[in-house]
Parts: C-alpha cells; structure tokens; sequence
C-alpha cells in the first residue's frame, strides 16, 4: 500500500519507509517496523523501522562525530544551506502536503499551509546564522578586557509530535542548525513521514551527514526518550508535548543536567469584551479554534463571552461555522479532516457539559457514517467553570462559550489554570488591552486575531506549558552557550613618541 500512495506523488522519492543515520537510510537494528495508518479511511500508509537504543545511540554518535566541523563552519556558509532547504520545502509543498494529510488527515489547505510554515522557519533561521552576536563588556579593572562568545551547545535531541508533524520539528531543526549544532530528532510514530521529507530534502540542500539526524518509532519512543536523555554526549533536550511527558523528560535529564526546551499543553482563554468588533472577532474564534480540526496547542480551549455581546457573538459564530465541511483531507471539499486520535475525549467533554446544563448550538456528534475518527465541529453554550472543558485541554473540534460581566472577573478565570500557552483578547479599548494583555498569565497574547504564530514571533508559554522559546532571534538561545573570555594584562597607559 505505500508504494500505491508514493505513485501518486509528483516526486516519490520524498515518501521513505526508514530511519536517517548519519547520512543513510536504514532501518531498525532488530528489523522491526511498525505501521502507519491514514486516520480518514483508516488504511495503511505504509511503515517504517521500531528503533531500539541500540538505533538511537547510533544516530547520537553520528551527530556527535559531525558536530566539529558543522560548527567550524561560518554562519553564513549554515544559512546558505538552510536557506536552500527553505527554496526545496516551497517548491515541494504539494507532495509535503499529501504526506501530511495521509499520516495526520488535516485538510489540504492546512497541510499545505503547514509546509510553507516549516519552510518559512527555515527562511528566518537562514538569516539569523550570520548574526548570533556576542558582546565586549568594559572591565571594572582597566588592564583587562571581557569578551562574550556565543557557542553551539553540541548534539541535541529534539522529540516532536503528530498534530503539527513537520513543522514543530523544522522549527526545533531550523534553530539547531542555524546555532551550529547537531540534530537527532525522534518523529512521532504516528506521522514519521514528513519528518523522513525533511531529513531527503535536508540533504538536498545540502546538510552534510550526520548533522540531521531522523529516528523512528512507535511502541519504543519511551525508550528512546530516555536513552537521549541520559545520554552524556546530548547537551540539550527539546520537546514539544504533553506536559505530563515534559515533566518526565525533565526529570530524566536531571542526572546529566541538560538544557531543556519543552513546549507543553495549553489551555487558551479566548476573551470577548462587550466593545469588540463582532466580525473580528467571530473570524478571530474560526481560526483559533478550529484551524486543524482543533487539535493544536494554542487552540482556544474555553471562551468568555462578556454578556452585553454574547448573544450577537454566538449567532454570529454559529451561522459562519456552518459554512464549514468535515471529510476527508484529500477531499478538495473538506475544510477539516478526522482528528488523529481524539474522539473519545472530545465526546466525553461534550457529554459532561452537557449533563451540567451546557447547551448545544451546533453540532455535538461524532460523524461515524464517514469514519470512526470524524467528528462535528462543535459550539456549546451555558458553559460554567466546573466542567471538564473549563479546566482539561479537549484537543478537538468543540468550542465552549462561557458567559462574564467585568473586566477582573475574566481575568482571573482565565488565569485560572495551571498552564499557560496562549491566550486571545479581542476589544476595541486601547487601554483594556495593554491591561488585560498584561495581566494574562500565558506566554503569548493575541489581541483581535486569531494568529499566534509566525517564524519571527517568539512562542513557548509559562506555568505547566514549559520553558524555552522557539522561533524569532530568541529561538537560537536555546542552542547556544555563553562563554566568557577575560584578558588581563594590557597596558593602557598611551605613551607619545614626540
């Protein structure tokens, strides 16, 4: 079967069934492989190796041996590189797209748009080499002179997940690289294809071997979480999950006291004020909620309706959303795909709002005449904060409308919560903007938009959502070590010869 589904691929060659190591296709050490199946019509794709430790630590040493000499290059000669890789990912983003929707099932125009976003990492990070500046700070005492130097941290172990299966891995890979560091990146077992386009076309672009490295698994993946975790050659960690493997990630690197990037779950407040511009705002709830079908890490997971607008926004929202088709993501038709996993969940927070008096204004049933993994897109009204889609992270197609009346009572319902990823402010108010904005408790605020990210922007959350930033010119800091270096012994007393 997946030699059926490359024929029909402008390129077959970017559709591989193995692992990258140091510069090779391979597969497992044990032979083993698992299948990958398409979540709309649930046939497989086709399969790929299930490394063991014995796969992962080869592919550590190969970054570790090609670590040297991707670092003594210039930053120039990296971004010349990644700027090739940036040209391949547009120019192939057709075929990158048909991957994706075969392994993950989002909708043409979303795994299309996905593979212009990883490319557009690339396009960022490619400019960003040549400038990782380092400082000269005055000395107290004037005979020494202080230099500060930014350096590649070494070989990093990036793990990435299924809902975004190639662009959360090129935005880890774009900055590790751009830094001068080494890459072996664990791909999710259920989308390990568009990781595998990223390493064929990495190459292309010219990334010598060893220095991207891809590794596939599915029942192993705790495994080979560990082993790059312990691992004393891996100096950095860079995952992007839930936040119960985060905090389990971080707790097995503490032996070996690795930098850690982790980007965890979400809980996103989407606020809407009485003063707020109704179309804006409803277009701004679309696209946050529903982009992918849900199932991203920055989707609006509980809106708060002031009460004046509420009416008129949940009319509003319901009439648009109705303009939408669920179906399968090859289907030009289909605007949202089948979710990849999630409708167990997505069911049974529907099912407890509703049986605390929620109400429903669209939808609210798994769509089972297409496929075991569909749902409808969903609007719930009468929302309260005790219900399971107040307080856990649905990741599926259900938004829940909540009433409030001040501007202090929204505020500390949504900051009530352990996480904080994203969070979206739609007003007309200059004023309550720059205040609310402030007093969120997330890493990133949209106000009147419903787009949170972008290459040069920086993301990453605080509380239970992680450390790290990822993307924009504080993206490389977490690749990079500071050095010091200190001079002494320089006279600076000028003397005249006249």
């Amino acid at each position: 079967m997946a030699s059926s589904f490359s024929t029909g691929l402008k390129d077959p060659s970017l559709f591989i069934e193995k692992s990258y190591i140091d510069g090779q296709w391979v597969s497992s050490k044990s032979n083993a492989t698992f299948k990958v199946y398409n979540p709309a019509t649930e046939e497989v794709v086709g399969s790929c190796p299930e490394s063991n430790t014995d796969d992962i630590n080869a592919a550590i040493q190969a970054a570790s041996t090609a670590f040297p000499s991707w670092r003594a290059q210039s930053g120039r000669q990296r971004g010349r590189i990644l700027r090739r890789l940036f040209e391949l990912l547009v120019a192939n983003k057709e075929d990158i797209g048909k991957i994706i929707t075969a392994e993950n099932g989002k909708a043409k125009g979303d795994a299309e748009g996905e593979a212009l976003f990883s490319a557009g990492f690339f396009e960022w990070f490619s400019e960003e080499a040549p400038r990782i500046y380092g400082d000269v700070i005055p000395h107290s005492n004037p005979s020494c002179r202080t230099q500060v130097l930014k350096e590649p941290i070494g070989v990093c172990g990036l793990i990435t997940p299924w809902n975004f299966p190639m662009a959360m891995g090129a935005r880890k890979v774009a900055a590790a690289l751009a830094a001068g560091c080494t890459v072996v990146m664990k791909s999710d077992g259920l989308t390990p294809f568009s990781s595998n386009v990223l390493a064929v076309l990495a190459e292309r672009a010219g990334v010598p071997k060893g220095v991207f490295n891809v590794v596939t698994a599915l029942d192993n993946t705790p495994s080979l979480g560990l082993a790059l975790c312990e691992s004393d050659i891996v100096k950095k960690i860079s995952f992007t999950g839930s936040t119960r493997v985060g905090k389990l990630l971080m707790q097995q690197s503490s032996s070996t006291l690795k930098k850690l990037s982790l980007e965890l779950g979400g809980n996103a407040p989407f606020i809407v004020f009485d003063d707020a511009d109704v179309e804006t705002a409803v277009s701004s709830a679309i696209i946050s909620k529903f982009k992918v079908t849900g199932q991203t890490c920055v989707c609006v997971n509980r809106f708060f309706i002031q009460e004046g607008i509420y009416e008129q926004f949940s009319k509003r929202f319901v009439e648009e959303m109705k303009k939408f088709q669920v179906g399968n993501g090859h289907d030009a038709a289909s605007t949202h795909g089948p979710l990849t996993n999630g409708v167990a969940k997505t069911q049974e927070h529907i099912s407890d709002a509703l049986g605390k008096n929620a109400t429903v204004l669209l939808g609210g049933n798994p769509l089972l005449s297409i496929g075991k993994n569909f749902h409808e897109l969903t609007i719930l009204g009468n929302v309260d904060d005790s219900m399971k889609i107040a307080y856990e992270e649905t990741f599926g197609p259900v938004a829940a409308l909540a009433k409030f009346s001040t501007e202090d009572e929204v505020v500390r319902r949504a900051n009530n919560c352990e996480v904080g990823l994203a969070s979206y402010l739609m007003t007309s108010d200059l004023g309550k903007a720059h205040r609310v904005s402030e007093r969120l408790e997330f890493g990133m605020v949209a106000i009147n938009t419903g787009i949170i990210s972008d290459s040069a922007a920086p993301f990453g959350g605080v509380k239970h959502s992680g450390m790290g930033r990822e993307g924009s010119k504080y993206g490389i800091d977490d690749y990079v070590n500071i050095k010091m270096i200190v001079t002494g012994g320089i006279n600076t007393v000028y003397t005249s010869s006249l």
